[in-house]
């Protein structure tokens, strides 16, 4: 896929991202459950972790819609939003009380350890790059949420995953790796994200200090990636919000799930969370190689998990995360445990 083959994606983008300015000024807003849309720009990187291997660096940027009375009719997403939901009817959910849209554009590096080397590193990760976008719809029905998400786009050359380390490396000091013309062929990859969760919260919203517990359950199917997922997470702190979670990296974790607290209700807080993952992947084209050329590929490991723990601001319309994860090996011979961190900004409007 060229740079052209984006353009849809982006006048999706910058179709939604108008209709959230818009919204302010229309009836997106008004009623008790009817929140201004929300940005979330979500900025990964391992030397936050104290590595430079791995998953080395991700970028992405969410626009999350007000809640909804419908997704093909309602006001507050725009017309190609619209149209494009009458096309992916299957994969919207039904007698939710509330519900939500949101609309993603992401990139994922990753690179084997050694950044010295041109050659091909047969022991270790591919070098690879992911360039996607996705539609997600999220419905809660009290401290219950599900959440259902396609992303589509291209791994290889064409995801300009060189390009971009290359950029950061000259903006740190730090040194470019050597290996790019080793990474993965161009492929255009897909894949759907379903999730369900359950918070148990025993203070029911009250304000003050408080805890939480968010439990999920889920799975990915496509080219991309391919397993089924289970985890938890828990909060402690002052005027927990009324969300699925603080985790950056999980579904419906970025303040995007629809919320049962009144738009005038932005109480300033603040707490801590640990998170906690487990997956039995059976696909993985980061570790596994291009599915319809051969490439270069690792025997990874079927069942792999991750801790997270982070801390959380909300202040007026702004929400601040800040988190460091911890991985189990991915692949037979990894020298090192997987350590990244994640920055993520989230704006009401």
């Amino acid at each position: 896929m060229n740079r052209s083959g984006w353009l849809f994606p982006a006048v999706f983008l910058c179709a939604f991202a108008g209709a959230a300015q818009a919204a302010g000024r229309a009836d997106c807003t008004s009623g008790p459950t009817r929140l201004p849309p929300i940005v979330n720009l979500r900025v990964d990187n391992d030397l936050l972790g104290g590595q430079d291997q791995g998953y080395s660096n991700g970028v992405q940027l969410t626009l999350v819609s007000p809640n909804l009375r419908d997704y093909t009719d309602d006001p507050c997403i725009p017309r190609l939003a619209r149209w494009v939901n009458r096309h992916l009817e299957a994969l919207q959910p039904e007698t939710f009380e509330q519900q939500n849209m949101i609309a993603t554009f992401a990139q994922g590096i990753f690179t084997p350890t050694d950044f010295s080397r041109a050659d091909l590193i047969e022991d270790d990760r591919p070098y690879a790059a992911a360039l996607l976008v996705g539609l997600g719809y999220n419905a809660r029905e009290g401290d219950r949420l599900r959440t259902t998400q396609l992303q589509f786009g291209i791994v290889g050359p064409a995801a300009l995953g060189k390009q971009a380390q290359d950029a950061v490396h000259q903006i740190t000091g730090s040194e470019k790796f050597r290996g790019w013309d080793n990474q993965l062929e161009n492929e255009p990859v897909f894949r759907i994200v379903h999730e369900r969760m359950q918070r148990f919260s025993p203070n029911d919203g009250a304000r003050g200090w408080a805890w939480d517990a968010i439990a999920h359950y889920g799975g990915s199917f496509g080219n991309l990636a391919t397993y089924a997922n289970a985890g938890a997470e828990v909060r402690f702190g002052r005027n927990l919000p009324d969300d699925f979670g603080s985790t950056p990296l999980r579904p419906a974790g970025e303040n995007t799930a629809p919320t049962r607290q009144p738009q005038s209700q932005y109480t300033p807080g603040a707490h801590l969370f640990l998170t906690m993952d487990t997956r039995w992947v059976l696909w993985d084209i980061t570790l596994d190689g291009n599915a319809f050329r051969d490439s270069h590929s690792v025997d990874k490991r079927h069942a792999v998990a991750n801790v997270g723990y982070g801390v959380a601001v909300m202040f007026n319309r702004w929400k601040f995360a800040l988190a460091r994860y911890h991985g189990t090996r991915e692949f037979d011979g990894q020298k090192e445990t997987p350590v990244f961190g994640s920055f993520t900004i989230s704006r009401a409007f």
